[in-house]
Formats: C-alpha cells, sequence, structure tokens
C-alpha cells in the first residue's frame, strides 16, 4: 500500500512539471535549406531558446519539435478579469476588464 502512496505522489508531481503545450512537425525533403520553417521564420538547425512566437525548440533535418513557454489560464474571474497575451514575457496576463493597469488571482494554468 506503501508503495501505491508514492507512485502516486509520484505521478502527480511528473503531471504537474509537465505541462507544456507541445508538437512536433516533420520535415520533408527540399522544406527549408539549413533549417526550419515554423510561422513563416527559418530556424537554424540546433536548440531554439525562444521563437518569434514564444516555443522552446529542437531543430534538425528530420523535424522540429517546439513546446510553449506560457500556460494559459483557466481559473480566474471571468466576469470581472480578461487574458492578455504579452509577447515581451511569453505569457498571459490576466487583468482587470475596467482597469487593465491591475493584475487579477490566476487560480489554476494549462500549458
Amino acid at each position: 500500500m506503501k508503495s501505491f502512496l508514492a507512485f502516486l505522489v509520484a505521478m502527480g508531481i511528473i503531471v504537474t512539471l509537465g505541462d507544456a503545450y507541445c508538437f512536433t512537425k516533420p520535415q520533408r525533403p527540399g522544406d527549408a535549406k539549413g533549417g526550419c520553417l515554423l510561422d513563416g521564420k527559418l530556424y537554424p538547425f540546433g536548440w531554439i531558446e525562444r521563437t518569434d512566437t514564444c516555443f522552446q525548440c529542437s531543430c534538425s533535418p528530420h523535424k522540429m519539435s517546439c513546446c510553449s513557454l506560457f500556460h494559459t489560464p483557466t481559473d480566474y474571474d471571468k466576469e470581472n478579469c480578461k487574458v492578455v497575451f504579452n509577447r515581451e514575457s511569453c505569457d498571459y496576463d490576466v487583468v482587470r476588464k475596467n482597469d487593465p493597469s491591475k493584475k487579477c488571482a490566476v487560480y489554476g494554468r494549462v500549458g
């Protein structure tokens, strides 16, 4: 029973840490010379720390694998607050609808 409980705790930690939105895009021969295309921009082969659209990627001649740097707010005061994407921080800000200079509390995010 103790080992089952330890397993459940470990799985809970893994799920919490592994919540980024990820995708893989196959590269076909002739798609792009010397790199990978993402949203119309050519990125070089290798590790890309941050794309223009806020993803971390790995680019190879065979595929491009990317994961988001942002997490989408899901649990906040939807009646009084709104979600705004901040491209500088690569994250969503949740602000008051009537005063965007004031931030709202966020209780849950998914990525």
